[in-house]
């Protein structure tokens, strides 16, 4: 195939998308708005998945060089409660299924895969223009002007190439990330280093939560999650990050400190991160020589796939252009009759997530997700287990080694909720149904 790709946006989706056209020989030219790879911080740490992100970079033959910027131990995860209680503890059990690297790395590793002329700097697109019989004019803000045959919107939420294909717009989902970083963690803010762990830290409300994640560097990155009206975020002044800082800690107190210092000693000022969805499901007619990937293609609420999913989208149609190399048509169809249903799927799930942080039952639906423990929507309030009803140490030591750690956790898990949150457990209604166990609870405000 002797027809130039053209791709609008430098980000994971259109990179892999490059990577992968040139390991077939196909050429590509992606048009990017920032001046340089360096102009800006590329976001945190992202988990890349076996399913997705990996296989996207397998077929770009990027293993290897993946493996060489993995953060080991980042796959650790605990969950806190409000005054620092640990409800659950994962620990990295480093078979990589999900391994964290920074997106910075990620992308570095990709842009170093690709020719130099590749990527375009500083080429942001002011509008696109069809030409008519699957041809398209893209106008950029210097004036310039480009003309292809085959385009690929690669550029995000706000993307300038999907009005070609969809009217859909992103709209305010309601919630909102408020991002800060400590530096030297470990030596600067050692209370706070401990409570997030080695990896990821969650600690939910229904409504809002800190999440933090603990990245290469000594760093500790965190995202003040809050559901609150547009009306309310803009009434705070993020230019005056002092009083910024102040009305955000303001939603968290009584929280346990050094918790509230991930808000308070922030080392960067607060950085609000409004989130955005396209409709659930987004999808559109085939359109001669465009398509999309990526967020540009599928915006939903963050659930830990939006990397994963824009590198597949890249991988899958560059190899989908590949195989069909002599009809671009039909190579954009076979990517979208597989990119439309598989992003539908996405969009429950992140629907799901967001519900598991935020929602009326946070932070226990997400508690049984991570555990796989059956979520249960009603069952009989028969027995009310006391703090002093739980069954001793002594009695978990009996059972064997595997049991007894699992066993302990779960007492941990009660302990947590009944202390840190007041509210009761509440048992179905079988005598012989303990506290450990933990597979039928429900959790209800104490009355």
């Amino acid at each position: 195939m002797t027809t130039t790709v053209t791709i609008v946006g430098a980000g994971l989706g259109g990179l892999t998308l490059a990577r992968v056209l040139y390991v077939h020989g196909i050429p590509a030219a992606i048009y990017e708005a920032e001046p340089s790879a360096e102009t800006r911080t590329q976001g945190g740490q992202l988990d890349i998945h076996e399913h997705n992100g990996q296989l996207a970079l397998k077929a770009a033959g990027l293993t290897d060089a993946f493996r060489a910027i993995i953060h080991e131990g980042a796959e650790a995860m605990r969950m806190l409660d409000p005054h620092g209680t640990v409800l659950l503890e994962e620990r990295d059990d480093g078979t990589g299924r999900r391994p964290e690297v920074l997106r910075g790395d990620l992308r570095r590793i990709l842009i170093e895969s690709l020719p130099g002329e590749t990527i375009q700097w500083g080429r942001k697109l002011a509008g696109v223009s069809a030409l008519g019989d699957g041809r398209y004019e893209l106008t950029f803000a210097d004036g310039s002007t480009v003309t292809t045959s085959l385009l690929v919107g690669a550029d995000g939420a706000w993307s300038k190439v999907r009005p070609l294909l969809s009217d859909a717009k992103p709209e305010y989902v309601g919630t909102m990330f408020v991002e800060t970083y400590l530096h030297d963690a470990d030596e600067r803010h050692p209370a706070t280093a401990e409570a997030v762990g080695d990896g990821a830290m969650y600690a939910l409300t229904p409504g809002k939560g800190i999440v933090a994640h603990r990245e290469a560097g000594n760093i500790l990155h965190t995202y003040v999650e809050l559901n609150r009206p547009a009306e309310w975020i803009a009434g705070i002044d993020f230019a005056d990050a002092a009083a910024a800082t102040a009305r955000v800690a303001a939603e968290f107190d009584g929280w346990a400190p050094e918790l509230t210092a991930l808000i308070t000693d922030g080392e960067t000022a607060p950085v609000p991160r409004t989130i955005y969805a396209l409709p659930d499901g987004h999808r559109w007619d085939r359109v001669p020589g465009v398509t999309l990937l990526g967020d540009a293609a599928h915006l939903m609420p963050p659930a830990g796939e939006g990397a994963n999913l824009a590198m597949l989208d890249g991988a899958e149609l560059g190899k989908a252009i590949a195989a069909h190399a002599g009809d671009i048509e039909a190579a954009l169809s076979a990517y979208e009759e597989a990119l439309f249903p598989r992003s539908e799927s996405e969009y429950a799930d992140a629907h799901e997530i967001l519900e598991f942080c935020l929602g009326d039952r946070a932070p226990f639906g997400l508690i049984e997700f991570f555990t796989g423990a059956p979520a249960r929507s009603a069952m009989p309030a028969a027995a009310l287990c006391q703090p002093a009803e739980h069954p001793q140490h002594e009695q978990v030591d009996q059972t064997d080694e595997h049991e007894s750690r699992a066993l302990k956790q779960q007492l941990r898990l009660c302990a947590g909720f009944w202390h840190g949150t007041g509210k009761l457990i509440i048992l179905p209604g079988r005598k012989d149904m303990h506290c450990p166990a933990m597979q039928s609870c429900l959790i209800a405000p104490a009355r």
